[in-house]
């Protein structure tokens, strides 16, 4: 049995964001890693007890208008003061495949996970525009399997 539990919350209104989710959650099962457990949820599934159960956690979203997704605001928004003195110190990173910049979907999820007082192990992982799959996914996959690893080895 895993002795460590990485949550990933994504959502995906696309076939790239749906890639690179993929890509990540390839990462974090990568076969030198067996102290990890995996749970994967889609943002509108994924609630404060999936949170609570997580030593880390994944987040992926798409740009819109600028922003996070709706829907994982609407995760947040429904795990937010729940989790709020629970999950303070929750290791997390972040994916977004951007269609502007990325800029504003960044510090949108930032802006909340800094008020959870979760922290951030990883720089944002910025897909933007049209993107070469041999370039990004190879990029998705690291970032699954460093979240992993890491935790594996005690680092977060």
């Amino acid at each position: 049995m895993a002795g460590h539990h990485l949550l990933i919350v994504y959502h995906t209104q696309s076939g790239t964001t749906e890639a690179m989710a993929q890509a990540v959650i390839r990462g974090a099962r990568h076969e030198d890693i067996e102290g990890v457990e995996l749970r994967v949820r889609q943002a509108l599934e994924a609630d404060v007890e999936d949170v609570r159960w997580a030593d880390a956690i994944i987040l992926g979203t798409p740009e819109n208008f600028g922003y996070m997704s709706g829907a994982l605001k609407v995760f947040f928004e429904r795990i937010y003061y729940a989790c709020l003195e629970e999950t303070q110190g929750l290791p997390w990173c972040l994916f977004v495949r951007a269609g502007n910049d990325g800029t504003g979907a960044v510090t949108s999820v930032e802006r909340i996970v800094t008020g959870l007082a979760w922290k951030s192990v990883q720089a944002p992982l910025v897909v933007v525009g049209e993107a070469d799959e041999a370039e990004y996914l190879p990029r998705c996959e690291t970032l699954g399997m460093t979240m992993a690893a890491g935790l594996e080895a005690g680092v977060f």
